[in-house]
C-alpha cells in the first residue's frame, strides 16, 4: 500500500536505534526523505542514513541533545538544511528503574525535560511553519503505562501521561490548520532494553533461558495480553506511518494503542 508520503520530510527523534530506528525505516521505504535523529551517536546514525540509502530512499543525520535549548536548535538547523519537515515524530527519551523513593526529585525533573519539554521544544521550532503551509503532522510516542502506571519508574510513568495530554492540548491549538496531532501507544515492545530487563527477572521468575520460554513467562507473569507475545518496533512504526499519511487527514487528538490488549482500560 502506498502511503502518498513521497513528497514528505519526516523527522524522527530518538532515532539512532529501538522504536525511533524502525520508524525512520519504514517511512523512508514509503518514500518519505528522512532525518535521522541521534543524542550523540554519530556512527550509529551515519550507519542508519548509510542503509536507508542504500535501499533507494533518502535519509540525512542530525546529531544534538534536545535537552537543551542549543542542542534543539542544532538538530533543527541540520534537518532543515534540505527542505522543510512536515512530519515530525517525538520518540527521544529515556526511563529509569527505580522505586519511588529511590528516585531523586533530581531524575523527576531530567525526566520531564528530556522526555516532555525536548518534545515541546521542537513542536514550538518546527510546526508553524507547518501551519503556514498547511499541512503538517506531529505525532507523540507515548505508552500504556500513561492510562495504567505501575509502582516502579514513577517518573516514566508521569512523563507519559504528560506526552499524551500535551498532544491534545495541540490538536485543539492546531484546529482547523491542516497540521494533526496524535500519539501512538506501544505496549511492552522487544528492544534490547526490554530484552535486558527481561532476561534478568527470568531467574527470579523461573522462566528458563531460551527466549521464547522468557516471552512466554513474561506474557504470562508481568506483561499480560490478548496476543501472547511481546510487541516488534516495526508494528510501531506501522502505525506511526499512518497517521503521517494523508489517509489520517481525518484523525488528531487521538491515540492508537499497539500493546497487545495489554491496556484494559475504556475506550
Amino acid at each position: 500500500m502506498d502511503l502518498n508520503l513521497g513528497s514528505k520530510r519526516a523527522l524522527v527523534t530518538g532515532s539512532s536505534s529501538g522504536l525511533g530506528e524502525a520508524i525512520v525505516k519504514l517511512l523512508a521505504s514509503q518514500g518519505a526523505a528522512v532525518v535521522v535523529h541521534g543524542r550523540d551517536e554519530e556512527r550509529r546514525v551515519t550507519s542508519i542514513c548509510e542503509t536507508i540509502r542504500a535501499g533507494g530512499g533518502e535519509a540525512t543525520p542530525a546529531i544534538g541533545d534536545l535537552s537543551s535549548d542549543a542542542g534543539a536548535d542544532a538538530v533543527c538547523e541540520q534537518a532543515l538544511a534540505l527542505g522543510p519537515i512536515d512530519i515530525l515524530v517525538n520518540n527521544a527519551g529515556y526511563y529509569g528503574s527505580r522505586s519511588w523513593m529511590e528516585t531523586p526529585e533530581s531524575e523527576w525533573l531530567a525526566a520531564y525535560n528530556i522526555n516532555v519539554v525536548s518534545g515541546v521544544r521542537m513542536i514550538k521550532r518546527l510546526v508553524p511553519a507547518m501551519r503556514e503551509r498547511g499541512w503538517g503532522r506531529v505525532i507523540q510516542i507515548g505508552g500504556g503505562l500513561a492510562q495504567q502506571p505501575m509502582a516502579l519508574q514513577p517518573e516514566y510513568n508521569a512523563t507519559l501521561a504528560a506526552r499524551h495530554n500535551l498532544a491534545v492540548s495541540l490538536a485543539r491549538d492546531l484546529k482547523n490548520s491542516g497540521v494533526t496531532s496524535n500519539i501512538v501507544s506501544p505496549g511492552c515492545i522487544r528492544v534490547e532494553s526490554v530484552e535486558k530487563v527481561l532476561i534478568a527477572a527470568s531467574e527470579r521468575y523461573g522462566w528458563g533461558t531460551s527466549w521464547d520460554d522468557i516471552e512466554r513467562g513474561a506474557c504470562r507473569d508481568m506483561l499480560p495480553n490478548d496476543i501472547g507475545r511481546l510487541g516488534h518496533p516495526e508494528e510501531i512504526a506501522g502505525a506511526v506511518a499512518y497517521l503521517a499519511s494523508p489517509f489520517a487527514d481525518y484523525v488528531s487528538g487521538a491515540m492508537i494503542r499497539v500493546d497487545g490488549g495489554l491496556n484494559r482500560s475504556i475506550p
